[in-house]
């Protein structure tokens, strides 16, 4: 019998801890042994957070897997053991929805003492990514967008390449438009204390609607051929207000 996912209430500050023993005993012994503080603090919670957000996500785009499995909206923790025999496990917890593996996605990234949160999008010149190709055929839409939806300077812009890598503190679209042309992974994010979040109640999922809510448009560059039309027909759907909402993230 599966077990029942349990309301949304918020995640623990042992989630925070989990990360920063596990940063100081990163092997299979104190992982192990600590299983079920993982199960409670990282894993329940993440299942029902997802869960809380699906309906929202699905609404926006029903092609997003918003299922809270492993391998579809949450991230295994252990690494390739052929690879990372010193460190088997990551240091972080990842909470991510996309449409597949490596597509641009909406993500919640935890560490140790602090949260990012916003959107990577795959600017690689693959058939499946679209973004490196709208980004040519819509730069001056792009730049439009950034500013109709009040997205310049609430979010830094980072290269993920080997590892994260900030651009830009405060991205404006028009000032730094060069360095996402010239970038192959980026992230548009915040990252924040959870000191200064709602991560710890419910709350959590009305910010992190925002957070999604306000990038969408920029992430439909990344997945539509059409991207002009997606957009007028998600604001006639919902009303532009939903996507410049101020969120308190600061």
């Amino acid at each position: 019998m599966s077990k029942t996912i349990k309301p949304f209430t918020g995640f623990s500050e042992g989630l925070f801890h989990f990360l920063n023993n596990l940063s100081q005993n990163n092997n299979n012994e104190w992982f192990n042994e600590n299983k079920q503080d993982y199960q409670n603090n990282l894993i329940d919670p993440a299942k029902s957070f997802i869960t809380e957000l699906a309906p929202f996500i699905n609404r926006l785009n029903p092609a997003i897997r918003t299922e809270p499995k492993f391998n579809k909206t949450i991230l295994r923790m252990n690494k390739d053991l052929r690879f990372n025999k010193d460190t088997p496990y990551r240091n972080y917890f990842l909470i991510h929805f996309g449409r597949f593996k490596m597509d641009s996605e909406f993500f919640i990234y935890f560490e140790k003492d602090e949260i990012q949160i916003g959107l990577f999008i795959n600017n690689s010149t693959k058939s499946e990514f679209l973004f490196n190709r709208n980004l040519k055929k819509f730069k001056e839409e792009i730049i439009s967008s950034f500013r109709k939806f009040n997205l310049n300077n609430k979010y830094s812009l980072y290269e993920l390449k080997n590892g994260p890598q900030k651009l830009i503190t405060k991205f404006d679209a028009q000032k730094h438009f060069s360095k996402i042309e010239n970038a192959k992974h980026l992230l548009l994010q915040k990252v924040i204390s959870p000191r200064k979040s709602k991560v710890f109640s419910q709350e959590f999922i009305i910010e992190s609607i925002r957070i999604f809510s306000s990038l969408y448009p920029i992430y439909i560059f990344s997945i539509s051929d059409n991207p002009l039309k997606e957009i007028k027909k998600i604001i006639e759907e919902f009303d532009e207000l939903c996507f410049t909402q101020k969120s308190s993230f600061k």
